[in-house]
């Protein structure tokens, strides 16, 4: 058996979207999405996503990361499990299991808290769906967003 990293191939964002903000790696939201938009960046496959975005941000602020270290590692062709390995070996910020938790779960739930951020969300929902009023979290409002995006009828 080899050593070798083996090349993942990105995630084509202009085909699909990435994973949603809820999906978990080492109990980190938003890292999943993060990861495929860091790699579909490198590819020239990102369409209307961002790398390091102000939600990607917010995992990189919590971690102790730099975004720019951690595209180095995944312009290396690391999977999930090596990159999650490099987090841990890198993060400047080491937490526990359970304040991991705790922040994710806050992120998974976490709206706009502001009057400014509760018109651009309202906008930007309003944009996507009349009719929808389930829709409270940025988490829901990224993964109606990606739906919607790709075809689906809100």
């Amino acid at each position: 058996m080899s050593n070798a990293t083996t090349m993942i191939p990105p995630t084509d964002l202009t085909q699909r979207p990435p994973r949603s903000a809820r999906a978990q790696l080492g109990g980190y939201v938003i890292l999943p999405r993060m990861l495929d938009k860091g790699r579909a960046t490198l590819a020239g496959k990102a369409g209307e996503y961002h790398y390091n975005c102000p939600l990607d941000q917010r995992f990189t602020a919590f971690a102790g990361i730099d975004p720019d270290a951690l595209k180095a590692e995944l312009a290396k062709g690391k999977g999930d499990g090596e990159i999650l390995e490099w987090i841990n070996a890198n993060a400047k910020n080491k937490h526990e299991e359970f304040e991991i938790a705790a922040w994710s779960a806050n992120q998974g739930t976490r709206g706009p808290t502001d009057v400014e951020s509760r018109e651009y969300f309202t906008g930007l929902l309003a944009g996507l769906s009349k009719t929808r009023d389930d829709v409270h979290s940025w988490s829901d409002l990224l993964d109606l967003d990606d739906y919607v995006s790709f075809g689906g009828k809100a």
